[in-house]
């Protein structure tokens, strides 16, 4: 049974920890969704599910320092990635640029996330999902958490692990696309991203509905003149 669930929006804590995974044990495992790279103008989205084991009841040793992603060292953020993988429940899924494209982000994003949800290798009872949108056709209930990386224990953990996979395809990119600087923005709208696609154009990797590329496009076109 899925459930649109309501958004949680108080003050922010100093650290994620497990409060709403307590909140919400009553109905089985709870499973953490975030997001990396909504907002750049090359590469998919990746999206993170993430059930931790807490059979101690009690924060995981191995996920000592765990917090939003953003606010961690990229060092810190593959140890992390390292331990969440190898002992915890983990799905990761990309929407491709063609799906970004051929939808939006938003819609992209939230079909990543219930492909993600649906790939865990156990099955969860309920959802935390980071942000304002908990994804249609859940098969379970979910509630949407603002600023939930900073929050729930399950989403700092999803948002790691997004990011880190995200991060090491753009440098893969970045090998395949030299002059683009993949690699070091992530294809962000950085001055040097406009720039290598003012001097070389878009490549097939770049979202061709976002404003910046369209235009881009527009530019690298042939005239008529």
């Amino acid at each position: 049974m899925a459930q649109q669930g309501r958004l949680f929006d108080s003050a922010r804590q100093r650290g994620p920890d497990l409060t709403f995974e307590r909140r919400y044990a009553r109905f089985g495992r709870v499973c953490g969704v975030d997001e990396a790279g909504r907002g750049p103008w090359a590469g998919p989205v990746a999206v993170a599910a993430v059930v931790l084991d807490l059979a101690g009841g009690e924060v995981p040793a191995d996920l000592t320092g765990l917090d939003d992603s953003k606010k961690l060292s990229a060092a810190t953020r593959e140890r992390l990635y390292e331990a969440i993988c190898a002992r915890h429940h983990v799905a990761l899924v990309f929407a491709s640029v063609d799906r970004i494209d051929r939808s939006d982000i938003r819609a992209a994003t939230l079909w990543a996330m219930r492909e993600a949800v649906a790939g865990l290798p156990v099955t969860p009872g309920f959802v935390l999902v980071d942000g304002v949108d908990v994804p249609e056709g859940l098969a379970c209930p979910g509630e949407a958490v603002k600023q939930g990386d900073g929050r729930a224990l399950s989403i700092a953990a999803a948002s790691v692990v997004a990011k880190v996979a995200r991060d090491r395809l753009m440098v893969r990119l970045g090998e395949c696309y030299p002059g683009y600087g993949f690699e070091r923005h992530k294809g962000y709208g950085a001055a040097a991203h406009k720039a290598a696609l003012d001097r070389m154009g878009p490549l097939a990797c770049h979202r061709k509905s976002f404003k910046p590329i369209a235009a881009a496009i527009e530019r690298s076109a042939p005239s008529d003149r």
